[in-house]
């Protein structure tokens, strides 16, 4: 395994199998500018071993009980590939934190910082119900935006933000930081 990637708790599985979907992860530089590392879990998905191991890690490194929460909210766009088949195995709602202006119903944004940039997000208005204790669920922390963003979407909603799953974090830009005290996981930590 590469010196540079830190297993969290990706550790789980054991080195055979953690080395496994590891590997099933793309680096691509220069996308989607000049200076960014971009990883790609495509390939993950494309494999069905990989796959199961991820959520798998997922599933066994929850930040809180599985009791304390009731729905799972996954991040546009990667966020929806796992967070949909981490709620179905725990048998949990699913909510869907959209980029600006692809929902039709009325919605609530928030805008936030990227590593390249500024998006916002939104969140359908009916779906988060007041007291809804909610989970988000994302492939990537870099800077914290996008996370804190959906937070502050769930909790304006009258949900409120139990913590955060992450696959992995970017070493070095101090996005787990951002997200308060909420507690939060990952499984793998790679460079930024």
């Amino acid at each position: 395994m590469a010196s540079d990637i830190t297993l969290a708790g990706l550790a789980t599985l054991g080195e055979r199998d953690a080395q496994y979907v590891i590997s099933h992860i793309r680096t691509i530089p220069g996308f989607p500018k000049e200076g960014i590392l971009f990883r790609d879990f495509m390939p993950v998905l494309a494999d069905a071993k990989a796959l199961k191991l991820l959520v798998d890690a997922l599933e066994q490194t929850l930040p809180v009980p599985l009791d304390s929460f009731d729905a799972i909210a996954g991040l546009e766009a990667r966020g929806f590939l796992f967070g949909p088949i981490l709620a179905t195995r725990l048998g949990k709602g699913f909510l869907a934190v959209r980029k600006a202006g692809k929902l039709p119903p009325e919605t609530i944004s928030e805008s936030y910082d990227l590593e390249y940039g500024t998006a916002a997000v939104e969140v359908e208005t009916d779906l988060v119900k007041p007291g809804m204790r909610v989970l988000i669920v994302d492939d990537l922390i870099a800077t914290g935006g996008t996370a804190k963003a959906a937070a502050d979407l769930i909790r304006r909603a009258g949900g409120s933000v139990v913590g955060f799953s992450f696959i992995m974090k970017l070493d070095g830009l101090n996005g787990l930081e951002q997200l308060g005290d909420v507690p939060s996981s990952t499984l793998v930590t790679m460079p930024a």
